[in-house]
Formats: C-alpha cells, structure tokens, sequence
C-alpha cells in the first residue's frame, strides 16, 4: 500500500457522533467529545446526531460527505461488527471508496461499560475517536475481490454422505463429478449389516441411492479413482484425477465427503491373539452374510468403548446403538445363545432411547455396566476357549463369564486418504484423521478456504442420518455462490513490497491459506506473489515479515502505529493497551457491553482482524510510550476464525517476552488472553486483573463535571490525534 507523499495535503476528515438515543448520551458528554474532535488535526467537519445509523440521518451523511468534500470519515457510535456495513454503503452511495471509513465503538467500549463513572466514559470516548481519525488520515482506498464461480461441483467420496451430497447439488440444476476409490458406490454401508433405530437393511439403502446417483444426467460417477493434484481457488479448481479414471477436472466447489473407519484395537481384550476376538465391523460383516453360521449357538461378549471416551479421544456416537442392534439380530438368529452387553453409559437420545428400550423389552440381553477405571478384561480359558471377568457396577458382583466371540466396539477414525488428501486441499485435520472445519460453531461444514466444504464422517463420527443431514448441508452451501455466480472477497488483503522483500519465503510458509506462493522456485528465488482470490486478510504474514515488506490494507503498520501513538498521548502510565482480534475478542467486548457489565475504564482497543496480526514491535512501541499494560486477546484455542492465527501470536509474544526481559523491561506488563465471543465475563475479569495486579489507578483519567464548560468545550488541553 503506497503513502502519501510527504507534500500531499491531509485528507479532509469529517466525524459523526452518534447520541444512540440515551445509550450514549445517557454516560457519554456526546456535545464534549464531537467539540473535542473539532480540534483533532486534520477534522474538517463534526456532527452529533440522535439515531445516526436511521435512514434520515444516513441520508444526511451522504450530503454532508459533498457538501463539505469530505476525503475520510470516522463514524462514533455502536460495534462495528453490527452496524459498520451499514455505513460502508452510505459512504459507498456518496462516491467514497468504502474503505475509506473508520468505525468507532463508544457505546459498548464506554457508555455501557463505565455508566458510574460519566466523567471517565467521556474522556475515554475522547480518546476512541482521536485514535479513529488517526487511523482515518491514514488510510487509503481499496477494492472488493469479484470472482466468478461457474457451476460444477467435485464430490469426493461416494458413501452415504457423498452420494446425498452429489444428489443435492445435481437437483439443484449443477454438473457434479462423483469420485469413490473403491469400485462400487456404498463407503462403510458396504459393511454393514442393519440400520438403526429404523432397521433398514444397509444394502438396500446403498442400492437405493446408488441407483438414483446413476439415473441422474448431470452427476458423472467416477470409482476406482482418487485425486492426483488439486490447485487453484474458488470458481477455479483443476483437480488431476488418477486410477479408473485420469480425467483433468475443473471445478467451482469441492465437497468432502471421504468418511471413517474403525481404528485397529491391536493388543486390547486380546485383539490379534485369538480368533474370537473380532471387532464391530467384523460382526457386521458376519450377520450380513446369509449363509453364515459362525455366529449361530455362541455366547458373545461385546464390549463398548474400545479406545474410545478416554484421554485421547472422545466418544464414537454411534457404537452403542451399533452394539444394541446387532445383540438383537444375534438373539433373534439364535434366541438360546447367552448376549452380554459391556458398557460405560448408553449414549443414545430421542427415538434412538426409545428404540433401544423398545427392543430389549422382547429380546434376553444382558447389560453390563463397568466401572472405566477397572474395565472387563478378556483371558484365554484352559480350554483354549475365552473367558471374560467384570464387575457389574449395578449388581456390585464379580463375573466369569465363558464366551465364544468377543466383540469390541472401538473407535473410530478418519478415512486412510485424509493425510494426501489435506496436502491438496490445503486444509487441516485433527490427530484422529478429521478433517477440520473453519469453525464448529460458525462454519461447521466449510473448510477456511472458501468454494471448500466438508460433512459427514470425514467431519466427525457420527450415524447414517447426521451424514445424510450434514451431507445435504454442504451441497447447499456449495450451490450458494454457484448460483450466484460469484462471490466477493472483502478487500482487507497482504500487499508485498518487492523491494523491501529479502526473498526469504517465510511469509509463505505461514500463511493459513496458502495464498502467497513463491514465484519460480527452480530459480533459487523465494520471490513472493500474494493471490488476492485467496488471502482472507489475517496479516499474519506481515507481522511474521522481518523486512516488514507485507502491509495488510485497511490495517497497515502506520495505521495502527497511529492509534498507538494517539491513544497513549497522555497519561500513558495509567493506560492499557489492548490488541482485540474481530471477530472473539470484540465479540467479548461487545457482549461486557450489552450486559452492562461494568470494568475500570483504563483500556484502549486497537481493532485488528486477527490476533496474528499484532506485530512484536507494536507491542515494544506501546511500552516504549509508557503504557501501563499491553494486551493482545485472541480467539479461545483450539479455534481460531484465521485457522492457526492465535497459535503463531502466543509463540511470537512469547519470543518477544524472553527478549525484552533481556533488555529490562517489565515483561509482567505484556498479557495474552484467549477468548470466545461469548466470553464478556472473561474480558471483564482480565480488565480487573490487569487493573490491580499491575497497580493501575482505574480512578484516574476521569473528566468530572466542573472540567468540562456551558458550552462542552473541555478546559484542559485538547490534544490527541
């Protein structure tokens, strides 16, 4: 991003107060702090208003942005993760680049948050609007990213969610490519036996579906194959196939929908050392077999939660209504064979209870509950045969109980082909072969890359009927920009100086999204090139940058060093300055404000996108200044809206933290904080615990009634800016 020439006049600054009814006005001196920001360097233009954010008084910003040529504006009002868009169109509609608006929260940073102390809301207010107009001076325009999308879809795994994916997409008019490695349609229903709590028989749903993916025109089935390469970005995919078919695909959306497995119990409850020690899926495959007897006239033991519900992982969802279904067709084979259920809890809800409770009234089954901390254990007989010891936890009894199958439900992981997979797709997964979403609660079904989406069991464990609803859910959000046929990225993207550039290639190495790729590497050139189709403008390249070659627009090192500087203009010693990311650390903020809930007043908050965007030296410049205390909150771990962003912060505050008690500052003035949205309470508590454990004055800094004139003119010295 270029800055302005030394000789280039200062833009022309106008700035909107909002009185937000009483919600401002009701803590807030509004009159004081728009007459304030009159003698803010570079402020051609203030107006207070009522409700600023209604039709009429938009009306009157577009006006007053001709009528007095208005070049930047700051708008003071509410959070601008609600009402900021609403602003950009008005300045849009005026015929000024959008980006040329600074937002402001006085409402949920002050008057909301410091109701008791009127004097220090207002001051604080003062200051949140000197650090937007210095902001403001600087910032330039920018453009949103158009890019069209055509209208084919990539389905990848032709199991129960892929075939219910590629059906979704295909009756909403799209082309869609199939691709199942293995040679028939069907995934892990292939080995399945029956399907509760509806007892459908597993093939005749395979084949049901099957039949309608093969009927309809639009969806082109490939089996035996998988993917040899994936590049390129929404709207714009080439995928290489390989196997049965080597066709070159290029596609708009991609849908995964790869699914899970068991994990091999090697060495639990004898697993690999007798024969009758087989798996779940194992059984399955027995009772689908017609004609097999192995199971007929056996006493079986199952036993839930092999592997599963302990320290490293959770629990499988669907095991226990597995175990359940198949303990009944094994008595209803043979109602005379003896059938032992072993289990922690049984983690069934709605008509699955009701199911489960329905079948065991008909059927002898015995329910075994253990104790995890002593489990049942499985031994070899004298006989050669398998005997198994448990304590029931109900009956308080020791059991010893010969069997002929032991049967162990274990856990599940993700599909073998995730590892290669992740590496074409560039997208995460988890230790047990999960695919990650972009965020479980935000975006559970999309990738962070955008035209990337993923459901079923390739997302988590889970039954035939959540795969099939999840299933359904992604092909609808890969049918929403196919059908528009485009989308817009917001124009907060990485610019690269070429010239500051030291061609050391880590900013690619740390990008979450792998949109900068290094320009012919054969060369022995690491020379950078940001693709502006896939940077989600986290900065967390440029803060990485050691040449600080890399600005993010909208959030440029002189914009943010701007409102360092403006924010700790006086009384720096009594101040904190804090880093919140946009998207949970404000979203705290803003919740602390609309409970009302109270915290002393002496934090400034620079917005920044991402918390992986705080550069270290921000964070020296801030102590440099005097500030009482720093701090940088981010989103809660594991999650973070920029994939790893959070992560690359802690390690980098943590390096500049060793570094800087080397060089004697008071590293205890530095803090970290993770936090959801939902966490207000939390952001409270961390604004109280700064406050006393770093021994600031949460009374100083006030403006009370007697220093502030008739007029709203403030008597002490204006500053700021």
């Amino acid at each position: 991003m270029a800055d302005r020439a030394a000789d280039e006049p200062d833009p022309r600054v106008g700035v909107f107060v909002c009185d937000c009814g009483s919600n401002i006005l009701g803590t807030v001196d509004v009159p004081a702090v728009a007459e304030y920001a009159k003698g803010l360097e570079g402020v051609v233009f203030v107006d207070e208003g009522r409700w600023i954010c209604s039709a009429d008084y938009l009306a009157q910003i577009k006006a007053f942005i001709n009528e007095h040529e208005l070049e930047r504006v700051v708008v003071a009002s509410c959070t601008p993760r609600t009402h900021e868009p609403l602003f950009k169109d008005a300045v849009k509609e005026a015929g000024l680049n959008p980006y040329l608006l600074e937002f402001v929260s006085i409402r949920e940073q002050s008057s909301w948050v410091h109701r008791s102390r009127p004097g220090a809301a207002t001051r604080k207010a003062m200051d949140l609007v000197a650090m937007g107009v210095a902001k403001a001076r600087l910032l330039e325009p920018a453009q949103e990213i158009r890019l069209s999308v055509g209208r084919t879809c990539l389905v990848l795994g032709g199991g129960i969610a892929g075939m219910t994916a590629a059906l979704g997409v295909a009756r909403q008019g799209f082309e869609v490519h199939l691709v199942e490695r293995e040679a028939r349609l069907g995934g892990l229903l292939n080995r399945l036996h029956m399907l509760a709590p509806a007892d459908i028989e597993a093939h005749k749903m395979v084949e049901r579906q099957a039949a309608e993916v093969k009927a309809a025109t639009n969806i082109t089935v490939h089996t035996n194959t998988v993917t040899g390469s994936i590049s390129g970005y929404i709207g714009n995919y080439s995928v290489q196939l390989k196997g049965g078919s080597s066709d070159e695909l290029e596609v708009s959306t991609i849908i995964v929908a790869t699914g899970m497995g068991e994990l091999e119990p090697q060495g639990l409850f004898g697993f690999g050392s007798h024969p009758g020690v087989i798996t779940q899926m194992q059984l399955e495959a027995m009772l689908a077999d017609p004609k097999a007897s192995k199971v007929d006239g056996k006493a079986v033991a199952i036993f839930n939660c092999v592997g599963s519900r302990n320290a490293e992982r959770g629990c499988c969802n669907v095991g226990c209504l597995a175990s359940i279904r198949n303990a009944i067709t094994l008595k209803e084979r043979d109602p005379a064979a003896p059938v032992f259920v072993f289990y922690r809890d049984l983690n069934v809800q709605g008509e699955e209870a009701n199911y489960v409770r329905q079948a065991l009234k008909g059927h002898d089954i015995r329910l075994v509950r253990y104790d995890p901390d002593t489990p049942p254990e499985v031994v070899m007989g004298d006989d050669g045969g398998l005997m198994v010891r448990a304590r029931d936890l109900l009956l308080d009894v020791e059991l010893q109980i010969p069997v002929d199958l032991a049967v162990l439900t274990t856990a599940l992981v993700g599909d073998p082909s995730v590892e290669e997979l992740k590496g074409q797709l560039k997208v995460s997964s988890d230790k047990d072969g999960y695919f990650q979403e972009a965020h479980i609660k935000l975006a559970p079904l999309d990738f962070a890359g955008d035209g990337l989406y993923v459901c079923g069991g390739a997302r988590s464990p889970k039954g035939v009927r959540w795969a099939m609803e999840e299933a359904m859910g992604a092909a609808m959000r890969a049918v929403i920009p196919m059908r528009r046929g485009y989308i817009e990225a917001p124009g907060i993207i990485c610019q690269i100086d070429h010239d500051l550039c030291s061609e050391c290639g880590l900013c690619a190495k740390v990008c979450p999204y792998s949109a900068i790729e290094i320009v012919d590497p054969a060369a022995k050139r690491k020379v950078p090139n940001a693709l502006e189709a896939l940077c989600k403008g986290c900065g967390t390249c440029a803060a990485e940058c050691p040449s600080d070659a890399i600005q993010i627009i909208h959030y440029s090192d002189r914009q943010i060093e701007a409102q360092i500087v403006s924010a700790l203009a006086l009384e720096p010693e009594q101040k904190i300055l804090a880093f919140c990311c946009h998207w949970c650390a404000m979203g705290a903020v803003d919740l602390a404000g609309v409970s009302r809930a109270e915290y002393p007043p002496n934090a400034r908050l620079i917005r920044v996108m991402c918390s992986g965007r705080v550069k270290n030296d921000w964070v020296q410049q801030a102590l440099d200044l005097g500030a009482g205390g720093v701090l940088v909150a981010g989103c809660e771990f594991p999650t973070c809206h920029y994939i790893n962003g959070n992560y690359k912060c802690q390690k980098r505050i943590e390096r500049l933290t060793k570094k800087l008690a080397k060089k004697g500052y008071k590293t205890d003035r530095i803090w970290n904080v993770w936090m959801s949205a939902a966490d207000g309470p939390k952001f409270v508590a961390t604004m109280k615990d700064m406050v006393e454990k770093l021994g600031l004055d949460a009374e100083a800094y006030g403006i009370e009634d007697e220093d502030v004139d008739e007029d709203g003119d403030e008597a002490g010295d204006g500053g700021g800016g």
